[in-house]
């Protein structure tokens, strides 16, 4: 019986990949403009960055830490560090004015509160900008419990942050439904620490795999039985 049902928020609560490329394209700008860096420049020296910090923290939430990233970036070009601050204040006041609610998700939320479920979110990322993303989607006020990877000091799919959620959700894994876009890192993740999955996934049908999934979050009080049984449809 489910009882708990646990959301990711990157690309399942709201796009991240529509919100990050507005944001993205506001640095590339900035950059130019300020710093006479070109827009391929930057790219490349953005990649290159990501995965030297991901060699150097490993899978930890700093990694996401946009300030570290560009603090880096100016290091290695020899340009002031006091941009670093504009830059990531930039990047994230872009992202989240860009932001919107994936389809349905708040009426979503408040009807699967309703049904006297709890209501969770397992995330990767720092937990304030986590926090920050749910009040400005109105989805906050909704929310029982939150893990962040920064307080699981791991990213999905690492099982510790899946044992964080069910330890904070009060109930047996297996009454846990997590919800998620991400086949590795939501649903293999999660089943792999004994939770039941569904995959976000609003582009329609993988051929690739069997996994149970929803094209829009509406679906997700229909697919729970009235005696909190998940139906075994999609």
């Amino acid at each position: 019986m489910i009882k708990v049902i646990i959301f990711d928020i990157d690309n399942t609560l709201y796009s991240f990949d529509t919100a990050h490329q507005v944001a993205f394209g506001a640095l590339l700008d900035y950059a130019q403009r300020e710093l006479g860096v070109a827009p391929d420049e930057l790219r490349r020296l953005h990649r290159e960055m990501n995965q030297e910090l991901k060699g150097r923290m490993g899978s930890c939430a700093a990694i996401h830490n946009r300030l570290i990233r560009y603090q880096n970036i100016l290091e290695r070009l020899g340009k002031p560090l006091g941009h670093a601050l504009r830059m990531s204040d930039l990047y994230w006041n872009t992202l989240l004015d860009a932001m919107e609610p994936s389809p349905g998700a708040a009426e979503t939320v408040r009807q699967l509160k309703a049904q006297g479920l709890k209501i969770g979110v397992g995330t990767d990322m720092t937990a304030r900008m986590q926090f920050i993303k749910l009040e400005r989607l109105g989805l906050l006020p909704y929310i029982d419990f939150l893990v962040s990877s920064e307080e699981a000091q791991a990213e999905k799919p690492a099982p510790a942050l899946f044992a964080r959620c069910v330890e904070k959700a009060g109930v047996r894994p297996a009454e846990c439904l997590f919800v998620g876009d991400n086949l590795e890192k939501d649903v293999h993740g999660a089943q792999a620490a004994g939770l039941y999955a569904l995959w976000y996934r609003p582009q329609g049908a993988a051929e690739e795999t069997a996994e149970p999934f929803v094209t829009t979050l509406r679906q997700l009080p229909g697919l729970l039985a009235a005696d909190g049984e998940i139906e075994r449809r999609s």
